[in-house]
C-alpha cells in the first residue's frame, strides 16, 4: 500500500472555490492561500446565523496506544461516508502541531485513503495560524519584561510572572531557562519556562472566541503576573491586548480545505487534549453546523481527556448540543491493553481481548453519564478475526453502545457507510445532553467530580502547591469557571503504565494554573509536561526534499 504523503500527493483536489460553493460558500466569502486552502471571511457567519443547525457529532476514542487507534482517520471517514449516504457533512478539526509532526506522533490530518488535503501543507505552515498564535503570545511576554525593564509602573514582582513563552515544537532544552542575563540593558535575570504553543492559553481562547472583540476581551483578561503586594495584573494591565488581537484577526479566521472525497473540512485552532482543552474552535464548529445537516468533529486523546473537556467546556461556552457521539477503538489497543506487548499484536487473542476489553468499557460508562448515544467504531485492521470483532459487538451492546466496523483507512468513505447509517439513526434518537458537574460547585468538587466519575479514582490529594494556586484563584473570582485536567493520554489514572481500568488509586493534582481570559483553572496530575521532547529517533530524521524538489518522508 502507498504511503500517507503518497496518497496525499496523488489526490484529485477540487480547487477550493467548488469546495466552498458545494456547501453554499461564495468566492466572496473566501480568502484562498493558493488553490486548495482559504480562510472564511468574517461576514460569512453573519450571512448564515439564521440557518438552521445540523446535527453535531463528535468522534472521540479510547486511551491511546502504540498501535494507534486513528481517530482523525474515523472522523475524515465518516464524513465521507455521509456524502455516500445522501447527506450534506462538513467536518471540523484540529491544525497540527510542528511538535508532535516532527517528532512520534505524526499529524494530525488522518491516514491512508482518509486524509484531508493538501496533507503536507496543512501538517506543516498551513495558513500561519501557529505563527500567529506564537507571536501574539511572545509579544505580551516582550512586553510585561519591558514595563519591568521601563520603570515597573505597577510594581511587578518578576518572582511572579506567570505567561511563558512558547514554540511550536518539541524542545526539552526550552523547558527551564534563565534570561535576562548580561547586565542592566538585558533585563533583571530570572528563572523562566517556554512552553509549546498549542499548551498556551492564547490557543486555548483563539478556539473559544465567539468573534474579533470577544477574543481582544479574552485576551486583556489573561492573568499575566503579580505584583511585589500580591495583586494580580492582567493583560491588558500592560497594555499588550490591543497588539495581541491585530496579530491574530487573521488567525481567528476559519479555514477550510477538502477530503481526499472533496467533503468540505473546516481545519481551525489546535490545543492538545492532554494538557490543554482538545478541541478545534468554537467559530469553526458553529460555521460547519450552519452549513451542513452533520457536522463531524473531534476531541483530542481518550474520551477521558477530550470529550469530558468538549462537553464540560467548548458546549457549556458555546452553548452546543452534541446529537450522538462515536467512540473509536481497535482490536489491537483492546489487546494491548490485555497485557500483549506491542509486537505481538498481531493473531487472535481471545484472552488478552476479554481483559483489555475494561478499558473500552470505561469509556463506553463515561460517555453515557454525558446523556448522549453512543456508537463504538472499530477501526479494522487487516489481521482482526471474524471472532474477535464478534467479541466486540457482542460486549458493547451488553454495555449498551451500539456497534459499526469501518474500513476508511482502505477504503476511505465506502468503508464508513454501515457507521454513517448508524450515526444518522442515532442522531434521531431523543437524548438528554448535561454536563458532569455544575458550575456552582467549589473547584475541588469539580476536581473530585472528573477524577472519580471519569477516571475511577478512589479520591483526589494536592501538593501544598497547587493547593496555595487554587485558593488564591477562589480569592480572584474563578471559583464559578470549569476545569481542564492536564493528564497524561495513555491511562484512565495519572500514571501512565496503568492500563484496562485501574482501580484503587488516587490523582495528585501536583499544579495549577488560572487561564483567566480562556475562562477556566487548569489543574496539572502527575509529571505532564507543557514543552514536550523529542525521541531518540524522531519522525524529522525520515523527511527530506527529493532529487526534484518533492516532500518525502512525511508519514
Amino acid at each position: 500500500m502507498l504511503t500517507d504523503i503518497e496518497i496525499a500527493q496523488g489526490a484529485k483536489m477540487k480547487p477550493i472555490v467548488e469546495v466552498a460553493n458545494s456547501v453554499g460558500i461564495s468566492s466572496k466569502e473566501l480568502e484562498p492561500y493558493g488553490h486548495f486552502k482559504a480562510k472564511i471571511s468574517d461576514d460569512l457567519y453573519d450571512e448564515i446565523s439564521s440557518n438552521k443547525d445540523g446535527k453535531l457529532v463528535l468522534v472521540t476514542a479510547v486511551n491511546p496506544t502504540p498501535a494507534g487507534e486513528g481517530k482523525t482517520t474515523v472522523t475524515i471517514g465518516l464524513g465521507d461516508a455521509m456524502s455516500k449516504i445522501g447527506k450534506k457533512a462538513v467536518i471540523a478539526l484540529r491544525e497540527p502541531s510542528l511538535g508532535p509532526v516532527f517528532g512520534i506522533k505524526g499529524g494530525a490530518a488522518g491516514g491512508g485513503y482518509s486524509q484531508v488535503v493538501p496533507m503536507e501543507e496543512i501538517n506543516l505552515h498551513f495558513t500561519g495560524d501557529m505563527h500567529a498564535i506564537t507571536s501574539a503570545n511572545n509579544l505580551m511576554c516582550a512586553i510585561l519584561d519591558n514595563h519591568i525593564q521601563q520603570g515597573n509602573e505597577l510594581g511587578i514582582d518578576q518572582r511572579r510572572v506567570l505567561v511563558k513563552r512558547c514554540l511550536d515544537m518539541n524542545d526539552r532544552a526550552l523547558r527551564n531557562i534563565v534570561c535576562s542575563l548580561g547586565g542592566k540593558l538585558n533585563g533583571i535575570p530570572r528563572e523562566d519556562h517556554f512552553i509549546i504553543t498549542v499548551a498556551t492559553e492564547v490557543m486555548a481562547i483563539l478556539c473559544l472566541s465567539e468573534d474579533l472583540f470577544d477574543l481582544k476581551r479574552r485576551l486583556g483578561n489573561i492573568l499575566v503576573a503579580y505584583t511585589y503586594d500580591g495583586k494580580p495584573v492582567y493583560c491588558r494591565d500592560i497594555k499588550a491586548d490591543g497588539a495581541m488581537t491585530v496579530l491574530l484577526k487573521e488567525a481567528i479566521k476559519p479555514n477550510l480545505v477538502q477530503t481526499l472525497e472533496n467533503t468540505p473540512a473546516f481545519m481551525h485552532g489546535g490545543p492538545f487534549a492532554n494538557i490543554a482543552h482538545g478541541c478545534n474552535s468554537v467559530r469553526a464548529t458553529k460555521t460547519a453546523l450552519k452549513l451542513s445537516d452533520y457536522c463531524i468533529t473531534e476531541a483530542g486523546f481518550g474520551s477521558d481527556l477530550g470529550a469530558e473537556k468538549f462537553f464540560d467546556i467548548k458546549c457549556r461556552f458555546a452553548n452546543l448540543k452534541p446529537s450522538c457521539v462515536v467512540l473509536v477503538s481497535t482490536v489491537r489497543s483492546m489487546k494491548y491493553n490485555g497485557g500483549v506487548p506491542k509486537a505481538e499484536l498481531i493473531g487472535e487473542n481471545m484472552e488478552a481481548l476479554k481483559k483489555g476489553s475494561v478499558n473500552l468499557g470505561a469509556h463506553i460508562d463515561n460517555l453515557k453519564k454525558f446523556g448522549v448515544p453512543v456508537i463504538v467504531a472499530i477501526n479494522h485492521f487487516y489481521a482482526d478475526t471474524d471472532n474477535e470483532i464478534q467479541f466486540i459487538e457482542d460486549f458493547c451492546k451488553e454495555k449498551g453502545a451500539d456497534f459499526a466496523v469501518t474500513k476508511c483507512f482502505a477504503e476511505g468513505g465506502a468503508g464508513s457507510v454501515e457507521l454513517a447509517q448508524k450515526v444518522v439513526d442515532a442522531c434521531e434518537k431523543e437524548n438528554d445532553f448535561h454536563q458532569l458537574y455544575d458550575l456552582d460547585m467549589s473547584i475541588y468538587e469539580k476536581i473530585e467530580t472528573i477524577a472519580k466519575e471519569i477516571y475511577g479514582a478512589d479520591g483526589v490529594d494536592y501538593t501544598k502547591e497547587a493547593k496555595a494556586s487554587i485558593e488564591e484563584f477562589i480569592k480572584l473570582g474563578a471559583d464559578k469557571m470549569p476545569v481542564c485536567m492536564a493528564k497524561t493520554q495513555y491511562s484512565l489514572s495519572d500514571n501512565p503504565q496503568a492500563l484496562g481500568r485501574p482501580k484503587n488509586f488516587r490523582i495528585t493534582i501536583s499544579s495549577a494554573s488560572l487561564s483567566n481570559g480562556a475562562g477556566f483553572v487548569v489543574c496539572q496530575t502527575g509529571s505532564i509536561m507543557t514543552m514536550p521532547g523529542l525521541s531518540k529517533q524522531p519522525a524529522a530524521y525520515n523527511i527530506d526534499i527529493d532529487e526534484n524538489g518533492k516532500t518525502v518522508g512525511l508519514f
